[in-house]
C-alpha cells in the first residue's frame, strides 16, 4: 500500500487559516453576542430582550466571522 498522494487523497490544506484559529473565530462570535446582551442587560432590557439581543449577536458575529475568513483567504 503506497502512502503517496493518490487520486483518492486530498493535498493538505495550506491555507492562513487552521484549526487554532477557528476556535478564536467561535470564541469572537461569542465574544459580540455576550456584548450585545450585555449591553441589552445593562439598559434595563428584560430577559427574553437579551436572549434576542444574544440571537443577534450570535448572527453578527457569524457575519462578521464569515467575512474576515473570505478575505483572509
Amino acid at each position: 500500500m503506497s502512502r503517496g498522494r493518490g487520486p483518492d487523497r486530498r493535498p493538505p490544506r495550506t491555507g492562513a487559516l487552521t484549526a487554532p484559529s477557528t476556535r478564536l473565530g467561535i470564541a469572537f462570535i461569542l465574544l459580540v453576542a455576550g456584548s450585545c446582551g450585555l449591553i441589552a442587560f445593562q439598559g434595563g432590557a428584560a430577559l427574553p430582550q437579551v436572549g434576542l439581543a444574544m440571537g443577534v449577536g450570535l448572527a453578527a458575529g457569524g457575519g462578521l466571522f464569515w467575512y474576515l475568513r473570505w478575505i483572509l483567504e
